[in-house]
């Protein structure tokens, strides 16, 4: 059985995944006070197809929440997983802000 594992890396600002400590995707961001702007998603191709970004996209809004932070999808995968989950994550994106990521107004 695999092992994945997801974790920030503020370093390089960019969430990664690992499957069995090998990198296999990342999600860049960019941190203004506490703004968090999810930028580009990518996950290799050898490992499509399996929910590996899913997952990715799960922990990092996940830990948006945990550290209080506000969310800006500017990654159309990250937009995707908000507005196919508007119960789980809609709240993370501004009100004000969600007509800019095409996100509905109403949690």
């Amino acid at each position: 059985m695999n092992t994945v594992t997801v974790r920030d890396n503020p370093e390089l600002n960019r969430y990664e995944i690992l499957e069995d400590d090998r990198p296999v995707g990342f999600s860049d961001y960019k941190l203004d006070g506490d703004v968090i702007s999810f930028v580009h998603t990518e996950i290799d191709a050898a490992f499509g197809g399996r929910g590996l970004g899913r997952q990715l996209v799960d922990f990092e809004l996940n830990d948006a929440r945990a550290r209080g932070l506000t969310v800006h999808p500017l990654c159309p995968y990250v937009r995707k997983v908000i507005a196919d989950n508007p119960e789980a994550y809609l709240s993370l994106v501004p009100e004000s802000q969600r007509s800019r990521f095409d996100l509905p107004s109403a949690d």
